[in-house]
């Protein structure tokens, strides 16, 4: 449990982290509306990434660590490489602020889940949302792909949590009630059970 090191350079509230693929580096989304990578072995920042026009809420590397994706409350999601630190795209079409993003196990479509209630899927080649998903009463304010990317989770404020199918067709498979306001979802590493955590500070 022993504090390893602590990294400076965010000037408001940290919102997002992930570590990279191979572990050697973070990423840190903030109110700053900065986007910052970091070195693990010595808390160096790395990059800082500039192009949103609000707070960044969330962040994650693709999963060869070559790209990040980053969500905002600017309603839009920008990927950018890592190698230089360049924006390749920016992904639009939200209503409202986007809470969360994450990418599929193969890297090829990614998940946003946003203030608009809904959750979209999106192509990264080409920028194209292949779909929305509307269910949700409230917030959505995590999503999450299972590990074969056919199936998806979302958890919003309407204090439910609902699984998507995706492959080979569209539709809500089942909603998860009982919940107060869900602010994170997961799956497990085999795809049987999923983690939350909740607003009544229960996980």
């Amino acid at each position: 449990g022993e504090c390893l090191q602590t990294l400076h350079g965010h000037s408001g509230f940290v919102n997002s982290v992930s570590y990279s693929p191979d572990g050697k580096k973070i990423l840190s989304g903030s109110d700053d509306r900065m986007v910052k990578e970091w070195s693990v072995s010595n808390g160096e920042c790395l990059q800082t990434l500039q192009g949103h026009g609000n707070q960044v809420m969330s962040v994650i590397y693709s999963p060869n660590g070559k790209k990040i994706l980053s969500g905002s409350v600017d309603r839009t999601l920008k990927e950018w490489l890592v190698s230089s630190g360049k924006c390749l795209q920016t992904f639009r079409g939200h209503d409202s602020w986007v809470m969360s993003v994450c990418y599929s196990p193969d890297g090829k479509k990614i998940l946003s889940g946003s203030r608009d209630k809904t959750v979209k899927e999106w192509l990264v080649d080409s920028g194209e949302c292949l779909r929305t998903l509307q269910g949700h009463d409230n917030w959505v304010m995590s999503v999450s792909y299972s590990h074969d990317g056919k199936k998806i989770l979302s958890g919003s404020r309407d204090k439910t949590i609902k699984e998507w199918s995706v492959v080979p067709s569209t539709e809500c498979l089942k909603t998860f009630k009982g919940h107060s306001e869900v602010m994170s979802v997961s799956y497990s590493p085999n795809g049987k059970k999923i983690l939350s955590g909740l607003a009544d500070f229960t996980i």
